[in-house]
């Protein structure tokens, strides 16, 4: 079988590949062998290109963005494999700002399909299968460096099969728990699963609960353990970036140390220029995103507690008459854990997103209102978001939050 156009690749990858983004606990995998499979025929492209392994429950995106943003400003060439997409699959594969083409992702997954990866008793998952095409992309183009996102967890994670130059997590909260663990303890175990012998790791918050584990784990591995925490931002750099939420500051932090442990010698121009104009050149949305000042309209992927709270912490600094709260969640994770954060006497807008995965708006309705959360539900978040619009006054604020795919529909 060959798949001429680009249209049905897609289709072939979202519809036959089991996507845990899409559809959950069935797409996950166990291990690790289906990808080692996969790049055994690939002739071990990962092994080609140094890399930068990020993870962590929050701000892994984020802090691989700017790290890519910053080796790109300082003359590297760079991958970024980052996930989930927002809109276009591509997004999740990029170098130097743009995005994997359309005739390589035709041409690798026809490639693939002629090697026979489809016939196997195990079939790759949808995820296996695009971190592949993405060590295969940047191997082909001889990128100096990849920024590599874990997708979930880290330990058995399909973008585990590198050797980077230094690992990153950011922060440990409680999200995944059914494949992670309930605890942040068998949280932090299974994040720290990409620390490797003799590679340095940078933690970003130090947190009484994971400190002893990522310690343990980094002795054990010989790996030197720098808390970013115990480090400043430049104040150049500082200033530049300006009033930036907490939580952006902290991956800012977290990916300067990152750099420095790695010994790169970035200037504080270089890293001003990345990280005020040139995320938006690498494709950086959904996270704390001003969609329009007449309304105001927000945007935020936040979607566990940790997340949540971060973001209506610093959504007190805000002024407004009254907050428009457009919110779809996921319908595999109990919900109680996040609707508990949010204000009671705000004006709530109920959908899902348009997959599988999705939270029904009428169970969210109903859950929500047993958390004192009140509001009518719609079809679609633009609908909710076009319903917000219409009830908004001058002095208010429009928020769409509760998960990535959310985000995605409105952005």
């Amino acid at each position: 079988m060959k798949i001429s156009r680009y249209t049905e690749i897609e289709s072939f990858l979202f519809e036959q590949l089991p996507m845990f983004q899409r559809v959950g606990p069935k797409a996950f995998k166990k291990d690790l062998s289906n990808i080692n499979r996969l790049v055994a025929l690939l002739n071990q492209p990962q092994q080609t290109f140094k890399s930068i392994h990020i993870a962590g429950t929050n701000g892994k995106g984020s802090v691989s963005f700017y790290l890519a943003t910053a080796l790109h400003q300082a003359g590297y060439k760079v991958g970024l494999y980052t996930s989930p997409h927002y809109k276009d699959y591509r997004e999740r594969i990029r170098i130097d700002t743009s995005m994997i083409t359309k005739n390589y992702v035709r041409s690798f997954v026809n490639k693939v399909i002629a090697l026979g990866v489809f016939e196997w008793e195990s079939r790759p998952s949808f995820f296996e299968l695009t971190v592949a095409m993405a060590f295969s992309y940047f191997a082909e183009n001889e990128v100096d460096f990849a920024v590599i996102e874990t997708g979930l967890g880290g330990r058995l994670d399909s973008t585990n099969i590198i050797t980077p130059e230094i690992s990153t997590i950011t922060n440990i909260g409680l999200d995944h728990t059914h494949f992670l663990g309930n605890t942040l303890e068998l949280i932090a175990a299974e994040k720290a699963g990409i620390i490797k012998q003799d590679v340095p790791v940078v933690i970003g918050r130090r947190q009484d609960e994971t400190t002893p584990i990522f310690e343990s784990k980094s002795k054990e591995s010989n790996s030197a353990l720098t808390y970013a925490q115990s480090e400043q931002l430049p104040v150049t750099l500082r200033a530049a970036v300006g009033d930036r939420h907490s939580w952006q500051l902290e991956n800012m932090l977290t990916a300067y140390v990152t750099l420095a442990q790695l010994g790169l010698k970035i200037s504080d121009e270089a890293l001003i220029a990345a990280w005020t104009i040139g995320l938006t050149s690498w494709g950086y949305l959904g996270r704390n995103q001003w969609l329009s000042e007449s309304p105001r309209i927000l945007v935020d992927s936040a979607h566990n507690q940790m997340g949540l709270k971060s973001l209506f912490e610093n959504l007190e600094k805000e002024k407004y008459q009254q907050l428009h709260i457009i919110l779809a969640i996921v319908g595999d994770k109990d919900p109680g854990l996040v609707l508990d954060l949010f204000p009671r006497t705000e004006k709530y807008y109920f959908s899902q997103a348009q997959i599988p995965r999705a939270m029904p708006r009428e169970a969210l309705h109903v859950h929500a209102s047993h958390h004192g959360l009140h509001g009518k539900t719609y079809t679609t978040i633009p609908r909710a978001l076009a319903a917000a619009k219409k009830s908004y006054k001058t002095g208010d604020l429009i928020l769409v939050t509760g998960s990535i795919f959310t985000v995605a529909e409105v952005v």
